[in-house]
C-alpha cells in the first residue's frame, strides 16, 4: 500500500470509528478532535496512534503519534463538528484490567445505570473527576463513554477518572454501599435529603436513567439499593437533570469527606 492510499484508509477509519460504536471497539481505539483534548489524552498517558492536519498546518501535538495532513476541506467533512480544530487523533482505549478488583479498591463511586444522553455523561465524568471519585461504573446498555460528543464534553476528564461496565450487584459484592438517588418519595421507601445522609467510607452514588430513573422495585430486599437520598429543591420544577443532580451528589460526598 502506497503512503497515499495508506493515509486515505485512515480518513476512512475516522469517519467509521465517529459513525459506529461496533468499530470502536472491534478496534479498541476511538477519535478525539481538537488539541486541548488531544495534549490532554497524551498528558494522561493514553495511547495516540495518530493525528490529522490540515496541508501545511502547526497543530501537530508532540508525542500524538503520526502525523498525516489532509487536503484543505477534509478535516471539515471528516470531523463531527462544524468547525472542528485540529488535530484529530485516533487514541487507543486504556486496558480495564480486572473490575472486581478496580471496584474494591474504590472509596467514593458514580455509578450510572443506563444512562443515555452523551451530553450527560460527559458532564457527569467532569463532575466525578472534580469531585475526587475513585471510578465511573456504566451498566450495561447506557451511552458509550467513547462516542465523540462525551469526550468533548467531559473536558478532558475522561482521561483522568477510570470507567468500567458492571452490574450494581457487582458494586455490592465489592462492599460498596450504594445509595440511590430518587425525586420522590414511594411507599415504604425511606428517602433522605442528601445532606442528611452519611456519604463517607466506601459508597457508591447510583443514579438512573434521564427518562426512567431507577426502578422502584429495586428497594425490595431482593433488590440492589438500601438507601436512598433525594435533593429538596423549591418551585414547580420535578427533579433536576441527572448530570445537575449527580454533580450534586458528588459534591456532597466531597463535603462531608474534607
Amino acid at each position: 500500500m502506497s503512503a497515499l492510499d495508506y493515509k486515505n484508509s485512515r480518513v476512512q477509519d475516522l469517519r467509521r470509528l465517529l459513525g459506529r460504536r461496533s468499530s470502536r471497539y472491534d478496534e479498541g481505539v476511538f477519535v478525539v478532535e481538537g488539541p486541548v483534548l488531544v495534549a490532554e489524552a497524551v498528558r494522561a498517558g493514553w495511547r495516540v496512534d495518530a493525528q490529522f492536519v490540515p496541508e501545511g498546518s502547526d497543530a501537530a501535538i508532540d508525542g500524538a503519534g503520526s502525523v498525516y495532513e489532509l487536503r484543505s476541506g477534509v478535516l471539515e467533512r471528516v470531523a463531527s463538528t462544524a468547525a472542528p480544530q485540529p488535530p484529530i487523533a485516533i487514541v487507543g482505549m486504556p486496558e480495564v484490567g480486572d473490575v472486581h478488583e478496580r471496584l474494591l479498591a474504590a472509596s467514593l463511586v458514580v455509578a450510572l445505570d443506563r444512562v443515555s444522553d452523551p451530553g450527560n455523561l460527559g458532564t457527569i465524568l467532569r463532575s466525578a473527576e472534580a469531585a475526587g471519585a475513585d471510578l465511573v461504573v456504566l451498566t450495561p446498555g447506557g451511552v458509550d463513554p467513547y462516542n465523540s460528543k462525551v469526550v468533548r464534553s467531559s473536558a478532558g476528564a475522561l482521561f483522568n477518572v477510570p470507567v468500567v461496565v458492571a452490574e450494581l450487584d457487582e458494586l455490592r459484592t465489592a462492599g460498596l454501599r450504594l445509595i440511590g438517588s430518587s425525586s420522590h418519595d414511594t411507599d415504604g421507601r425511606t428517602v433522605h435529603p442528601h445532606t442528611d445522609i452519611d456519604l463517607t467510607g466506601r459508597v457508591a452514588i447510583v443514579m438512573g436513567n434521564e427518562a426512567a430513573g431507577l426502578p422502584d422495585e429495586w428497594d425490595d430486599a431482593a433488590g440492589p439499593i438500601r438507601e436512598w437520598v433525594t435533593i429538596p429543591h423549591h418551585g414547580r420544577t420535578e427533579s433536576l437533570n441527572v448530570a445537575m443532580a449527580t454533580t450534586v451528589l458528588a459534591f456532597e460526598a466531597a463535603r462531608q469527606r474534607s
